[in-house]
Formats: C-alpha cells, structure tokens, sequence
C-alpha cells in the first residue's frame, strides 16, 4: 500500500492546474509542487484560457465581449543533487491582463465624448470632445442648438480608438532546498521577474483621460521565496506552506494625454501656476506585484487515491498602479473637481481587498497508466466595484483531469476547467461607476508533459 500511494501522490502532482481566472491579475497560482517532487524531475505545460466577459455600462449599452483569450507556458526542473540537498528553477507567468472593449458603448470613442461636467469653471456647460459650431467673441468653441442656445464646450479634439489593456509577466524563481529527515524540507531561493504593458482609455467613461495612452517598457526586478513542507511517504501525507515577497519595479512609462492641450487653453487662466507642466512632463512610475502565501495539502485516503487542497491569499489591498502623468493630472483634476473626492488624485488600477482562493479534489490511480482527478475551486475576487479593465469578482469552477504514463519515468497529462465568474460593478480609476458585468464564465484548458530520471 506505500508503494501505491506514494505513486499516486506523484501522479496528482503531475495533473495540470488548467489555468486560472483569478482575482485582479492572478493568473498561473505560482505553485512550487514540481520542487517538491521526489529525486530528479522536469516538466512542461501550456493553459490556454477562454473567457467571455460582457456587461453594460451606466447608459445600458452593450460592452460585448471585452475578455481576452490568452495562453501561458511553464515549465520546471528539480535535481536532488544530494541525499539532503537539492536545486530547483521554476518559470511561469503570474500576473496579466488582455482585454478590449468593441461596439458602441462609453468605453469606445465617439466624435462628441463627454470630458468634463458643467462646473464653475466651464460656465456651467460640459466639455466635449466634438467639433463647435459656434465660437463666442472670446474664442470659446461651442456647440449651440438651433436656437442658439448653448449646448455643450467643444474641443474640436476627435479621439478614436478602443479602451484595452495587455500586461504580461515572466517569473524565474530559482530553488535551493535542505532535508534534514525524510520527513522535513526547507526551501528558499530568489525570483527574477519581468513585466511589461500596455493601457488605452477610451470612451466618455474616462473623461480627461479619453485617448490616454501608457507604454510600460520591459522592467526587471529581484524577490525572493521561502517555504517548509513535511511529508509521511508511507501515507501518502505531504503539506507545505510556501511565502513570495513582493517585487517592486521601477520604470518609466510612455505616455501620451491628448486632451490636456486643448484643456489647457480652455482653463490655462484658471489653473495653478505649473500645473500643466507637471503633466506632461515624464516621471518615474513603480510598480510592485504582490506578496502571497500558497498552503498546499495532500493525503491518501485508501489505497490509489488521495484528496488534495490548496489555499492562497495575495496581498492586492496594497497593490497600485499610478504612471506617472496619469498621477500628476488626477491630483490636477481632483483639486478642480471637488465633486470627484478625490483631492490627492487617483490610480489607474488598485483593489480594495486581498484575494483568497481554495481549491479542493480527489485523484486516482486506475492502473500503472491512467490516472485522474476532480477538484472545485472557489476564489474570493479583489474587491467590488471593480477596475474597468478587469470586470470580473471572484469565481466558483469545477476541473477533471487526466494522464497517461506510458513509462514509469515518462507521463503526459491534460485538464479542462469551467468557471463561472462572480458579477462585478465596474468603476474608473477615480473610483467612478462605469457599468454592471454579470452572468460571465470561462473555460480553461491545460496540457502539461513530464520525465523523472
């Protein structure tokens, strides 16, 4: 009964996790499990992710589908390069993001998008986007109704486009681990990641920043890992708990907001002195992924099966994007803008909650060939009202998995996983209602290859 046992637990850890759909930007759950394989030991996998996320903005238009498909490799070797030692490198793609919105709706630019409300500072008309077909002596652009009557301020500034958003990242996390007993493992090393992005707003939801775009170049920064897992191979008993620093970037994004020159002379008069300048002048922008903890749990339960669990929480409540002239403008607007209360500005993206998320399931050994799993799987979502560029609140899914071992040493596996995703309250930057998304789900597909010798 060891025997079988134990095979099965090095089974389930080959199963593929399908992909994720998580909170805010949590994608592959950065699990060390390929470390923690027994003597030497490599793999390779891809998850592919099909979601489909719609909603309505604050008008009721139709968004359609603004989800992104997307795939992601990983990889991982293990050598046990001594009785108590052994050395692991781990790559994969943790955090991302790929969305755009199509159709007409507030997060599509039209010819005569809404900018800014009627203030004291407008003469109590909007701002528009669209050309003028009156221009007062003073030189003010105007559209007026046949009556003459004005209707709106209009910044012959036409943007076009469609509101999107691609981030990706790259983790190397490189593994030293200590066994001082069968029983025992220490573990710690360091993560090399990248990460890189681009965002564009469009769309009456945005306002100022309607045609805002933000290049993040390629930027590389250093964390670091650490963990303990204990084991009773006889059971089929393995538990680890698993810690990753956040990792802080630094770089400069490429960044262009259109409308601030024809704001400026609509308003150059009534703005502080510099404030403009402050805007369009490029600065430093950091950004830190967050830290997490992953608690993994397996045991055998009769002989050729075992149930598994996994718990992670993610640190999103700290988490923040702020570019540079994005900042500078929404402490501009925030001062000029009582109504938005926001007088110290506003982030592109943050969330208001920690992401917790479970997964539970049974596998089974069939024959010395096939082998497969059931698991639920439950994420708590970042917070709700939500960023625009991710609509989504948490989800429920469901996951099968499969494998063939055509040798002992050899094995090839494959998943699929279904979501439903939770509804979510879309909201700007400034934390302003954009739309409802409801009733979503996605389908995640995974296929992963391994060999121990």
């Amino acid at each position: 009964m060891k025997l079988k046992l134990l095979t099965t637990a090095m089974v389930l850890a080959a199963l593929p996790t399908a992909g994720a759909f998580a909170a805010a930007l949590d994608r592959s759950g950065q699990s060390i499990a390929p470390f923690l394989q027994s003597g030497n030991y490599f793999e390779a996998g891809l998850s592919v992710l099909d979601p489909t996320v719609s909603g309505v903005d604050t008008s009721g238009n139709a968004t359609g589908d603004m989800a992104g498909d997307y795939y992601f490799p990983s990889a991982a070797l293990k050598l046990q390069i001594h009785d108590k030692i052994s050395f692991g490198l781990i790559y994969d793609q943790p955090f991302g993001a790929d969305a755009t919105y199509t159709g007409k709706n507030n997060f599509v630019a039209t010819p005569s998008d809404g900018v800014l409300p009627g203030t004291a500072l407008t003469g109590g008309l909007p701002v528009v986007t669209g050309k003028p077909n009156h221009v007062l002596p003073n030189g003010t652009p105007l559209i007026v109704d046949a009556t003459g009557k004005p209707q709106a301020i209009a910044l012959n500034s036409p943007i076009s486009g469609n509101t999107s958003v691609e981030v990706d990242t790259q983790n190397l996390s490189l593994l030293f681990g200590f066994q001082p007993t069968e029983n025992f493992n220490f573990y710690g090393g360091a993560a090399y990641q990248t990460i890189k992005g681009n965002v564009s707003l469009r769309g009456s939801a945005y306002s100022l920043y309607n045609g805002y775009d933000a290049g993040i170049p390629e930027d590389s920064a250093v964390g670091w890992l650490a963990g303990a897992a204990f084991q009773i191979p006889e059971i089929a008993l393995k538990a680890s708990v698993t810690y990753r620093s956040e990792i802080e970037h630094d770089t400069q994004a490429r960044e262009n907001i259109p409308l601030v020159p024809a704001i400026s002379a609509l308003l150059g008069d009534k703005l502080p002195p510099g404030a403009l300048q402050s805007v369009t002048t490029p600065g430093s922008t950091k950004i830190t992924t967050p830290q997490s903890v992953n608690l993994d749990l397996q045991t055998g339960i009769m002989a050729n099966t075992v149930a598994f669990a996994n718990v992670r929480w993610v640190n999103w409540s700290k988490f923040a994007i702020q570019p540079h002239q994005f900042g500078q403008l929404s402490k501009l607007a925030g001062g000029l803008l009582p109504a938005l209360g926001k007088p110290n500005g506003f982030n592109l993206v943050d969330y208001s909650d920690d992401q917790i998320s479970a997964t539970v399931g049974v596998g089974r050994k069939v024959n010395d060939q096939w082998a497969g799993n059931v698991s639920v799987g439950w994420d708590s979502g970042a917070g709700n009202p939500v960023t625009t560029l991710g609509p989504t609140e948490g989800f429920w899914n469901v996951g099968l998995g499969v494998q063939y071992s055509p040798t002992p040493a050899t094995f090839i596996s494959g998943g699929v996983k279904y979501f439903w995703l939770g509804d979510a309250k879309a909201q700007t930057g400034a934390h302003s209602a954009a739309g409802n998304f409801e009733d979503n789900d996605a389908m995640a597909y995974g296929l992963k290859m391994g060999y121990r010798f």
